[in-house]
């Protein structure tokens, strides 16, 4: 039985971590593809870079999420010390990455949200 639910939990986290790279893969074509198009023959690329980074951001974040469920699951059955271990600071690393990710985006997206109040006040005062 104990053999089973192991490998249960094994093939579990092999498909979430399929899952993340199939995100992270798709996040970035889906990022890459408009940045390029739209910036090949074009100077002013600086809002398409920070549309590009908030899209990349997400796909980013999420992949991480499934990535730190796969490392749980890899480890939830009958883990040694060293699994333990292991498991807490890859989580911690992928915990304090995501952290900085979504905060980075917050930022991005506050920056662009007061760019567009303020452009919205210039336009209405001419």
């Amino acid at each position: 039985m104990h053999d089973i639910i192991n490998g249960l939990a094994q093939h579990a986290a092999y498909f979430l971590e399929a899952v993340a790279i199939v995100i992270i893969l798709v996040g970035s074509i889906r990022a890459l593809v408009p940045y390029v198009s739209r910036c090949m023959f074009s100077r002013q690329c600086l809002g398409e870079f920070t549309a590009t980074r908030i899209r990349l951001g997400h796909a980013l974040s999420l992949g991480l999420e499934f990535l730190i469920g796969a490392d749980i699951l890899k480890s939830a059955v009958s883990p040694s010390w060293q699994d333990l271990g292991r498991l807490a600071a890859i989580v911690a690393i992928r915990s304090a990455i995501n952290f900085m990710l979504i905060w980075e985006l917050k930022e991005t997206d506050t920056g662009k949200q007061m760019q567009n109040e303020k452009d919205d006040a210039d336009r209405a005062s001419q």
